[in-house]
């Protein structure tokens, strides 16, 4: 059952003292061409550095904008950590993990971060494009022949039954870095949710190998390259690492990303000694209320093993463990001498690589002026109104279902990473504000602070991308890529959809009967069409109960 208590008064907030650190060298991150590496370049003299971001008066300013949501009760706890230049300028807590047992939001807290999953794949299936293995522009069926036979939804026909035509184009690894495959996301999409719903392909008892089979045989929603819309590609990913290294998916993630960043406490399965370290999870009402999510449904993927370990979403991880993922893309992926990634497989990661030609983005304009690089969103332009998160160009960030976000941010040194466990995504403003708290009111039409030997960088990086005619985003043709116009999708805040008789989060496989259903409509009182939010759409798989 849903608990609904008023929110307690909070504990105060704990910060730690800034650590300094010597900051050396730094990579500037962008697009990257083709050929041998770029050079490590050499940060400038301090004198020449941008001014810090993190003050005395910003830190002031974040303090007090994340106690405000914990004392309205808006959140029952949050927590942020900040670095800029190698050094640790902002960390505080605020509220509760557990609002309940009254325990506080901690340092060694550790939360779902549901979608902040996709990045770390994307880290993975990198390392193996760096070793050979595979090409962005490689066709999925190259690594995966399940895959080799893939059909498009194209409506009925008079009896009914689906209209299957071949693709325009093959299924790229590229399209699934940058959620452009077509799969079917949905099992409300018209025609192919049935489909997609009778394969289950992401029931917790399929092996990766199992999930993929299982996923080839739905029709695709669309052509390929056509649309961006957020969905499996990433457990694909996760699939393709583990085919391709000949290594259990959950094992390369330890031995190549996880023990050399130290990240101890990044896992997919929590054991019982560190459970009471698991924050609640808790949902926002229609009426307001914060109600805390039951235990045993929303924490079953982090306190159950299963055969799947997706890779778009399952991880839990602490605040510390996941700023030292952040650290490793900031500083061109090495942190304290252990290289993950080249930096410029790092700028090619942190590179915008949706054409202009997708018109179709479902919700990701929702986010603000950006793009999409591999797994992660990547701000092309700044903020055009005061309402849009606010950002610095060249920023790469994703976020996750409860509410976490992390971003990096090369022009300002500056990688950022907040954390809290509320559904649905972001109902509350949070991110805006906290954003805004970090880099002060937005100011569209002021020119962004942005240090001159990064504007020279980009303008020879918009050079080179155009030499190439767009190769790096995948349009090896004028047709491979390209679709009609068509309008844009509203943001995610705008868009409602209608689910009948079940509910799950996080791809989470609750329990089917009736009785989930009942509790999660009468005690919370929020209708399915609530809960279904579009943002959540994706790491969801819902199952009829």
């Amino acid at each position: 059952m849903m608990t609904t208590s008023a929110a307690p008064v909070p504990p105060s907030g704990r910060r730690a003292a800034p650590r300094l650190r010597v900051f050396a060298v730094a990579v500037t991150l962008g697009a990257c061409s083709r050929g041998s590496a770029p050079a490590r370049q050499e940060l400038a003299p301090t004198a020449n550095l941008p001014a810090d971001i993190v003050t005395g008066n910003v830190r002031a300013r974040i303090d007090s904008t994340l106690q405000s949501f914990v004392t309205s009760g808006r959140v029952a706890g949050v927590s942020a950590l900040i670095y800029e230049k190698d050094r640790e300028v902002y960390f505080n807590t605020f509220g509760y993990a557990d609002r309940e047992a009254r325990r506080p939001m901690s340092r060694n807290t550790i939360v779902q971060i549901f979608s902040m999953t996709k990045p770390v794949t994307g880290v993975a299936l990198m390392s193996l494009h760096e070793q050979g293995k595979l090409q962005l522009d490689d066709l999925l069926s190259k690594h995966a022949p399940e895959f080799a036979k893939l059909r498009v939804y194209a409506g009925t026909d008079s009896t009914g039954a689906p209209v299957l035509v071949e693709p325009r184009r093959p299924v790229t690894v590229r399209d699934l870095t940058r959620h452009t495959a077509g799969f079917a996301t949905n099992q409300n999409n018209p025609g192919v949710g049935p489909l997609l719903r009778t394969a289950d392909p992401m029931n917790r008892s399929n092996t990766l190998t199992q999930m993929a089979e299982r996923l080839a045989t739905v029709p695709l929603w669309f052509h390929p390259g056509e649309k961006w819309e957020y969905g499996p590609s990433v457990d694909v990913q996760a699939f393709l690492v583990e085919r391709i290294s000949g290594q259990p998916f959950e094992r390369y993630l330890e031995q190549h990303i996880f023990t050399p960043l130290r990240m101890r406490e990044t896992r997919y399965f929590v054991p019982e000694a560190d459970r009471a370290r698991l924050a609640a999870v808790y949902l926002r009402r229609q009426d307001s209320v914060l109600a805390r999510m039951p235990d045993q449904e929303v924490q079953a993927f982090a306190t159950t093993r299963a055969a799947l370990t997706p890779g778009g979403y399952g991880l839990t991880s602490t605040l510390d463990d996941y700023m030292r993922f952040a650290r490793m893309l900031l500083n061109g992926g090495e942190l304290d001498g252990a290289r993950v990634l080249h930096p410029e497989t790092v700028r090619l990661m942190a590179t915008n690589h949706l054409s202009e030609d997708v018109k179709e983005r479902s919700w990701l304009p929702g986010k603000g002026q950006v793009g999409f690089g591999i797994d992660v969103a990547v701000r092309t332009r700044p903020p055009a109104s005061a309402a849009e998160n606010n950002g610095v160009v060249g920023e790469f960030f994703w976020d996750g279902a409860a509410s976490t976000l992390f971003w990096v941010d090369p022009t300002n040194r500056l990688a950022a990473v907040l954390f809290v466990q509320l559904l649905p995504f972001d109902p509350i403003g949070l991110h805006k504000r906290f954003r805004d708290a970090v880099y002060g009111p937005v100011s569209p039409n002021q020119e962004q602070r942005i240090p001159e030997e990064s504007r020279a960088q980009r303008s020879a990086r918009n050079d080179k991308r155009a030499s190439r005619k767009a190769v790096e985003f995948g349009r090896s043709s004028p047709n491979t890529d390209a679709s009609s116009p068509r309008k844009t999708s509203a943001p995610a805040s705008s868009v409602k959809r209608s689910v009948t008789a079940y509910v799950t989060f996080g791809r989470i496989a609750t329990p089917r009967g009736p009785a989930y259903a009942t509790a999660a409509h009468s005690v919370s009182s929020v209708s399915c069409s609530h809960l279904y939010d579009a943002r959540i759409d994706a790491p969801c798989c819902v199952r009829r109960v």
